[in-house]
């Protein structure tokens, strides 16, 4: 099964599976944000942060490779009476049109490290001058929790990675250490992640 296939099946079911709350990281940052920022949420899932974004006043395009799980983030959007674009595609071959967005975010999205590295270059690519990158994820230390994450330790992210892929870009803050989810069924209780804010000059 492919890996796509494998996430329609996880959205299929009528619960949100990491609940419809935004990222609590995300929603920390708000203070970053203003109305008409162009914002890309990355492996959006079932749109809780692309319609979050859209609910603080940003022009937002929500992309997953969930068929399944775009259709809810567009009926989650449509509920709470917000526009958002959603595309289905893969983040690592998707087309990232140049300086087309002021902020990424890239939450909970874990990619074998080469597919990693094209979806890296492509956000790169895709933030405008000034742009921000908010990014978490979970490290290798979550290995062994039960509060979600991948079970294959290359999906996983570090300090190291994001400083190796995003090395053009100013980091604003970037920390790994442990945090408390609560995010729907399948991110519940303390997690290790690495969490980065990025601009690019």
């Amino acid at each position: 099964m492919s890996t796509s296939l494998a996430w329609d099946e996880r959205f299929a079911g009528g619960d949100f599976q990491f609940g419809e709350a935004p990222n609590r990281y995300l929603q920390a940052l708000r203070p970053w944000f203003s109305p008409g920022m162009r914002a890309l949420s990355l492996g959006d899932g079932e749109g809780r942060n692309g319609v979050w974004l859209a609910e603080q006043g940003l022009r937002v395009t929500s992309l997953d490779w969930s068929g399944v799980g775009m259709a809810k983030a567009a009926a989650l959007a449509a509920r709470r009476g917000v526009a958002m674009v959603t595309i289905v595609a893969d983040a690592a071959s998707w087309d990232y049109r140049e300086g087309a967005f002021d902020l990424v975010a890239w939450i909970y999205l874990h990619l074998p490290p080469a597919d990693r590295a094209a979806a890296a270059r492509g956000v790169v690519r895709g933030l405008a001058p000034g742009g921000l990158l908010a990014l978490e994820c979970f490290t290798p230390a979550q290995q062994g929790r039960r509060s979600g994450g991948p079970k294959m330790v290359e999906l996983l992210w570090s300090r190291a990675i994001v400083e190796d892929l995003f090395g053009t870009l100013e980091v604003l803050e970037l920390l790994e250490g442990t945090v408390s989810l609560d995010e729907g069924p399948r991110h519940q209780g303390p997690a290790e992640v690495v969490r980065a804010l990025l601009r690019k000059a």
